[in-house]
């Protein structure tokens, strides 16, 4: 997205300032003005500039929205919080190597791992961490997971105060899948769709972060 700079709901000026010393004071007001996601369902669209970037206005401030770019930034977060990945069993189980307390983690998590196309199953008559089997990965084309995978939430889990836990695999898969599904460069745009645009740049948790 190019062209958000700060802006406040109550704020009436420009996004300018002029080079003088004497205005100084100008310059840092402009500095401390701020734009919250909120503001995005508020923006009134003016129209579609080189078939890439939708022109919206809000009071007397202009602003140039990356069409793709917002596009696929909600498309990412929606298959991050949404999608469940499917598993594909294996052949042959792969026996894992955990120390006793990820054993512990491993088991607190399962619906986690469940969600990202993971599946154990567990040999309680083993010896402490050589209990856990890895069963099933998930399913995909053009991407491979295993055991490396199951290490690495692991280790963000054990780091993490809650929320939505994704290997890193996993999310460069649903970061192209979003960018394949967006709205590209190039594509002719309606009213209704770059509003559709703009109001779900103001429903993401993270708008300002680039996939």
């Amino acid at each position: 997205m190019a062209g958000m700079s700060g802006l406040s709901a109550s704020s009436k000026c420009n996004f300018c300032a002029g080079i003088s010393p004497d205005a100084n004071h100008i310059a840092v007001k402009e500095l401390q003005r701020e734009f919250w996601k909120e503001s995005f369902e508020k923006l009134e669209v003016v129209g579609q500039f080189n078939l890439g970037f939708i022109i919206a206005k809000l009071d007397r401030d202009l602003f140039i929205v990356d069409q793709h770019a917002s596009d696929e930034k909600y498309n990412f977060e929606r298959l991050q919080k949404t999608r469940a990945l499917q598993h594909q069993r294996l052949v042959v189980p792969k026996r894992l190597q955990l120390s006793a307390a990820n054993e512990i983690l491993l088991r607190d998590h399962l619906d986690a791992f469940s969600k990202n196309g993971f599946t154990f199953s567990f040999d309680s008559d083993a010896a402490p961490g050589r209990r856990v089997s890895l069963t099933g990965i998930p399913i995909s084309k053009n991407w491979s997971f295993g055991a490396e995978d199951v290490d690495e939430m692991l280790f963000l889990l054990s780091d993490s105060s809650g929320g939505i836990c994704r290997p890193s695999r996993v999310t460069a898969m649903f970061a192209s899948r979003a960018c394949r599904s967006s709205v590209m460069i190039g594509t002719p745009l309606n009213k209704q769709s770059m509003e559709q645009i703009l109001l779900h740049m103001s429903e993401l948790d993270q708008p300002w972060v680039i996939t």
